[in-house]
């Protein structure tokens, strides 16, 4: 066999190796370039470079097909049979597969699929360094001291199925993440950024802003558990969206499992949700926030299908005007649940609010008592899917607001909130804007999101932590 390098060859020679009755091969190629730093200085900096091969084989049989699935990282020509045929080994002894469904036909070929991946580096940081640098000296002089990273990866998937399939996505996703502290350490801010390609990052507005807050946190207030008027941040709405949005799988929903269960069976679908006329949407192709305009499923669950791979993804109303709308399914599920197909998409966007900013909101609140205004939300977990109920803790600045102003920082919090019940209860939305879910920053980047105020948001015990 001559050797084999370029991911379109990789996946084209998989799929001559396959003997099952059917095939689809996905090559990623990763490469990742980062930035360090602490107490205003560079530590590290780095490339990387990466391959990783998803085998997915599908066996006929009397009962059904079956389906098999290896993944491998940095597979080379000579073990590319090797893995082939682990895939086509576990389909065999696999049963038949639930979401069996015929293979995606009629998608035309992306016109690059031969050419190379494309690839990032550190020139990605040329015009964020120096900027980053400037904001360095500015925190030294200001007495506090930065810390965080700069994060910048490129993914080129290709997708390959003996259906015909021949399809490629680049994906960019940078995120930057940035800490102030006094210089006593006592004192912490946390400001984050998602970006695809650094040059909409201004580190010094970021500065600014982490400033900003560490004057507010001079003054120190206990305040007890309670509910109270807080104010959500983008930040922490795009983590409670994210995590409703992983929890509304169809199927789920249909059998009485989630919060979008209706006693009886069925699902909430064209209930409404929220009292604002909000919308949670997702678009492949939405300026700023692109996302793979196919589906890449590397395993199958009751919210994606490796029968559904290279099936094209539309824009996608999860919510309109505060209604139901629709639920995560695949070809399978939606079948089953009478509901259209809608996959998941790799962005997620709420919008339908008003034009306020977070500031401007934060003059409106604190005139009937003590109100909230939150930097982030932390270590979210679930305490009931059938609620969706989540507990989790505030981070890096709980700041005090009376009568419209910010007067100093209080004690940290841990919550136990449901977001769909927060929709229901939640009084204003403000702008929209491109932001970094914080808590899932590894998993989910591409969010936009306004500030949100609830009046009665509940912090239900004292946190310790910073």
């Amino acid at each position: 066999m001559s050797p084999v390098h370029k991911p379109h060859e990789v996946v084209e020679r998989a799929l001559e190796l396959s003997r099952a009755d059917g095939c689809t091969v996905i090559a990623d190629e990763r490469s990742t370039a980062n930035l360090r730093w602490a107490g205003n200085a560079l530590t590290t900096n780095g490339v990387t470079r990466g391959r990783a091969l998803t085998v997915v084989s599908f066996v006929d049989g009397a009962e059904g097909a079956a389906v098999g699935v290896v993944s491998r990282s940095g597979v080379t020509g000579d073990e590319l049979e090797s893995l082939v045929r682990a895939s086509e080994h576990a389909a065999r002894q696999a049963g038949p597969a639930e979401d069996a469904q015929p293979p995606v036909t009629g998608v035309p070929a992306s016109a690059d699929f031969t050419e190379a991946p494309a690839e990032t580096s550190s020139q990605v940081f040329d015009g964020f360094a120096p900027a980053l640098g400037e904001a360095f000296a500015r925190a030294r002089g200001g007495g506090r001291e930065l810390y965080g990273f700069a994060s910048h990866e490129l993914v080129s998937s290709y997708l390959g199925t003996s259906a015909g399939l021949r399809l490629r996505h680049d994906q960019p996703t940078g995120t930057l993440e940035v800490n102030a502290k006094s210089p006593d350490r006592t004192l912490s801010a946390w400001a984050g950024r998602a970006t695809r390609d650094f040059t909409d990052v201004d580190p010094l507005a970021l500065d600014d802003e982490l400033a900003q807050r560490l004057v507010w946190s001079r003054r120190q207030v206990e305040l007890p558990a309670g509910r109270y008027e807080t104010l959500l941040p983008p930040t922490a709405v795009a983590d409670l969206m994210v995590y409703q949005l992983w929890s509304s799988a169809a199927r789920d929903a249909a059998e009485g499992r989630t919060v979008f269960s209706t006693p009886g069976g069925g699902t909430r679908v064209g209930e409404r949700l929220a009292r604002l006329p909000l919308n949670l949407r997702s678009d492949p192709h939405a300026p700023g926030l692109e996302s793979a305009p196919f589906v890449l499923a590397r395993s199958s669950g009751d919210d994606a299908s490796v029968f559904d791979n290279g099936l094209p993804l539309a824009a996608t109303d999860w919510m309109r005007d505060g209604e139901l709308t629709s639920l995560v399914t695949t070809r399978h599920s939606a079948a089953l649940t009478g509901l259209p197909t809608a996959p998941a998409v790799d962005n997620l966007i709420l919008d339908g609010g008003g034009d306020a900013s977070l500031a401007e909101m934060t003059a409106r609140a604190g005139h009937d008592g003590p109100a909230l205004l939150l930097t982030c939300l932390w270590y979210i977990r679930e305490v009931d899917p059938a609620t969706l109920l989540l507990t989790g803790l505030t981070r890096d600045g709980v700041y005090l607001v009376e009568n419209g102003e910010v007067t100093g920082s209080v004690n940290n919090f841990r919550f136990n909130e449901s977001p769909v019940d927060l929709l229901s209860r939640a009084t204003e939305a403000g702008r929209t804007e491109r932001t970094l879910p914080r808590e899932w920053s590894d998993w989910f980047t591409r969010a936009a999101a306004p500030p949100l105020r609830v009046p009665d948001f509940r912090m239900s015990s004292v946190s310790r932590g910073v």
